[in-house]
């Protein structure tokens, strides 16, 4: 595998692949910056490294062993990236909100999209809110959903803060797509507090009509099992929350009027493994630990495990 991006990402999925005993192996790392700590590690790990920009990665000589590539740069320059490795074969996965491909989120829909040859991983904020959204959904008719992602500004590098357009739009159609609400909305904030604080997320749900709250309660519970089996730092951080909202005493809503049913309230922490990144990152965190899953279960699906997956950032 390749990964192309240097920075943050790159870095920690290389120190994730390589310090783990799954079927990944990492062929390569592309970036920019000759001098980035990304590529001074990867070159004390013995992987092989290009400087060149995007389009490095083509002229490598062991290019032909490169199944899977890890895309950690933004959201423009991804779009460049496909366009250039489209005809290669590679598989990529998109860890920008370009979303070029079908939206991923493993514990969701991963089943649906293993032959997908471009897959995106959404955003940190979807990664960690979406499962709990589709949870829900699982019970009842999610009628409008709204999630709220608070991240430390010393976790906000400068890809995070270039595609924070990009964040809300692809969060808020993964909410839908993904998720399975009918209607969907994403905010992030950038939190300047010091010392940093952990990532974390607010999930709303308007569950149309009378609905059973202990198996919606059991359906959050048993996804963030699922979602911690790979990224260990995900937790609730309260009991989850319920108020019902009758014909008597109904919820107004500006744009659809009044509403009846429960309003579910999930509130979330996500801290980092500490691989590479403070345990404050634990936005960046979700994303490597999710796009690693995911890779494994392709590698699994479509790639004999003896044969070397590319991994680009």
């Amino acid at each position: 595998m390749a990964i192309i991006g240097s920075g943050n990402i790159g870095t920690d999925l290389l120190l994730k692949i390589v310090g783990s005993d799954g079927p990944l192996t990492v062929a390569a790392m592309v970036g920019v910056d000759p001098h980035s700590d990304g590529l001074a590690r990867a070159r004390r790990m013995g992987v092989p490294v290009t400087a060149d920009g995007a389009g490095g990665l083509l002229s490598m000589p062991d290019f032909a062993d490169i199944k899977l590539a890890f895309d950690a740069t933004s959201a423009d320059t991804h779009r460049a990236n496909w366009a250039a490795l489209r005809d290669s074969g590679i598989r990529m996965l998109d860890l920008t909100p370009a979303s070029v491909g079908p939206m991923c989120v493993p514990v969701v829909n991963l089943n649906g999209h293993l032959d997908a040859p471009n897959l995106n991983m959404v955003t940190c904020g979807g990664q960690a809110t979406v499962p709990i959204v589709a949870a829900i959904a699982k019970t009842g008719i999610v009628s409008y959903a709204e999630i709220v992602s608070s991240i430390s500004a010393k976790s906000a590098g400068p890809g995070t803060r270039a595609n924070i357009d990009e964040f809300i739009e692809t969060t808020s159609a993964a909410i839908q797509v993904v998720g399975g609400a009918r209607r969907g909305k994403a905010v992030m904030i950038v939190n300047p507090a010091d010392p940093p604080v952990l990532m974390r997320n607010t999930v709303y749900c308007l569950v149309d009509g009378d609905v059973d709250h202990r198996s919606i309660e059991n359906e959050i519970l048993d996804m963030v099992g699922q979602v911690a089996a790979y990224v260990p730092g995900y937790r609730l951080k309260q009991d989850v929350q319920f108020e019902v909202f009758g014909h008597d005493d109904p919820l107004y809503i500006p744009e659809t009027g009044k509403f009846t049913g429960t309003r579910v309230t999930v509130l979330l922490e996500v801290a980092g493994a500490g691989d590479y990144l403070p345990a404050y990152a634990g936005n960046l965190d979700i994303m490597t630990s999710a796009a690693k899953a995911t890779a494994e279960r392709l590698a699994l699906h479509g790639l004999h495990p003896a044969e070397t997956v590319g991994a680009t950032t």
